[in-house]
């Protein structure tokens, strides 16, 4: 990889970022889906490919025609494939950067059914995944056992968590588990957007959702994502004057202190791992798991250590969702452009199964079990908590703005705080990190009672805690 082809590849993700942008701004369709610029634009960047455009010209012309890998030269796609492993680390190094953390009684207090009914969620696709594998798709369709993991790691765990592990794919020997869970992560959005208006507007019909009618109040601006000229706010505050330091630069530098430190950590794992269980029980988990989630932890060290020491408060959070905002989308259009249809349409019938009985399960786990577990606007709490499990955060903060507008409700508080006790561990945490190296050091079998156990405990608290009041 020249540096030459480094920058063209990043040019022209950036000309289908703006194209991408472009086509939502004009198009109903995609506005009233909500569907984010970088799905678009990654989509646009696949079809234009090799994968797409690429196959078809193939088919008429020979190979060594200009348009044979389509718009995009194979060189381009080489660096594309590598980037979501390397944006992924930034993009969790910055969930707890700037942030100030609450104490774990107040997250309890107001956000706690919803810890629950996340983890609980989150952990009961692994169950329902992991029954497939063992009962269908590994007997029936021959797919490795690993796919049982993959409902909850595209689902709670979005584009980049999927992308993020395709080297852990990799070195499992899963490869083409990065494919169908980028497919999967894909379908997750577009279903947990589209089921969830449809859900909204039963719970209006049923008197459940009672503070509906946020999208009546999106302006057209509002719906194409452009935000009016009246209403701009600023991206970020200055913390450092720019002839000392470029703030931006400042605050890329705190990301990179944050990756480290996790890096630090992973790789003194790896070591404790070497000289201890590893060579005692044969097994060896920490050299397939990833460095993201442990650049979380970094991240919450870094924060911790500037809540203690800096006293001028130089992490701003405005500044760092600017840098992990445009991680995210650098990180989905190159994950979405290097997807293999070859690899989705040799596992058909095993990707459709796994979308429809993760859809299944978390319509489920909403309309039957939320009721039953979150005592207090379950409609508005819960609507956000299926989003996040069918698509991404960002799904379930747009659901919940439909459902509840003027934040009447303690859903998006709520909805705050969870994270703090749901994303360290499931949803691109610690587990989602381990879960494919646990199945293949373990078994599916033993993986799926761990998970059926720690389902049915959360189950049960909500039932029994939560719901009782």
């Amino acid at each position: 990889m020249s540096p030459e082809m480094i920058g063209l590849s990043f040019i022209l993700l950036g000309l289908f970022i703006v194209i991408g942008k472009w086509i939502r701004v004009f198009s109903p369709l995609l506005q009233k889906l909500f569907l984010p610029t970088s799905i678009i634009a990654g989509l646009l960047a696949l079809v234009l490919g090799p994968e797409i455009l690429g196959r078809i010209v193939a088919l008429f012309t020979s190979d060594d025609y200009i348009l044979t890998n389509g718009f995009v030269p194979p060189e381009v796609v080489e660096v594309w494939s590598e980037l979501p492993g390397l944006f992924i680390n930034i993009v969790f190094a910055s969930l707890f950067l700037g942030k100030t953390l609450p104490s774990l009684r107040k997250v309890w207090i107001i956000g706690g059914p919803q810890v629950v009914m996340g983890q609980m969620v989150s952990w009961g696709q692994y169950v329902v995944g992991l029954l497939l594998a063992v009962f269908l798709l590994a007997p029936v369709f021959g797919v490795n056992p690993m796919a049982g993991a993959l409902i909850e790691i595209s689902f709670v765990g979005g584009h980049g968590t999927a992308a993020g592990l395709s080297g852990t794919f990799a070195d499992l020997g899963f490869e083409e588990g990065a494919d169908l869970a980028i497919g999967l992560a894909t379908i997750g959005i577009l279903t947990g957007v589209v089921v969830g208006i449809i859900l909204i507007n039963w719970g209006a019909r049923k008197g459940y959702a009672k503070e509906v009618g946020g999208q009546q109040g999106l302006s057209s601006n509002g719906r194409n994502g452009i935000v009016e000229l009246e209403n701009r706010d600023s991206a970020g505050e200055l913390t450092t004057r720019p002839e000392s330091i470029e703030p931006l630069s400042l605050h890329i530098a705190y990301v990179g202190i944050a990756i480290f430190i996790g890096f630090i950590l992973l790789e003194g794992l790896i070591l404790l791992e070497a000289f201890t269980w590893g060579p005692w029980t044969d097994t060896y988990l920490m050299i397939y798991v990833p460095l993201f989630p442990l650049a979380m932890v970094g991240g919450i060290i870094t924060q911790l250590i500037s809540d203690k020491y800096d006293k001028f408060r130089l992490i701003d959070r405005k500044m760092i969702n600017r840098i992990s905002g445009f991680s995210l989308d650098v990180l989905i259009v190159s994950a979405l452009a290097t997807v293999s249809l070859t690899v989705i349409g040799d596992n058909l019938a095993a990707f459709v199964t796994l979308a429809v009985a993760g859809v299944v399960w978390n319509v489920f786990a909403f309309v039957v079990l939320a009721p039953k577990m979150i005592p207090q606007y379950w409609f508005e709490r819960g609507i956000g908590d299926f989003g996040q499990a069918t698509g991404i955060t960002a799904t379930g903060l747009l659901l919940m703005k439909v459902a509840d507008p003027d934040n009447k409700t303690p859903a998006l508080e709520g909805f705050g705080y969870k994270q703090i006790m749901f994303e360290p561990f499931v949803g691109g945490g610690l587990f989602t990190a381990a879960s494919l190296p646990l199945i293949f050091q373990f078994g599916p079998v033993a993986v799926l009672i761990f998970a059926t156990i720690i389902t049915i405990g959360w189950l049960l608290f909500g039932l029994l805690y939560f719901g009782r009041k």
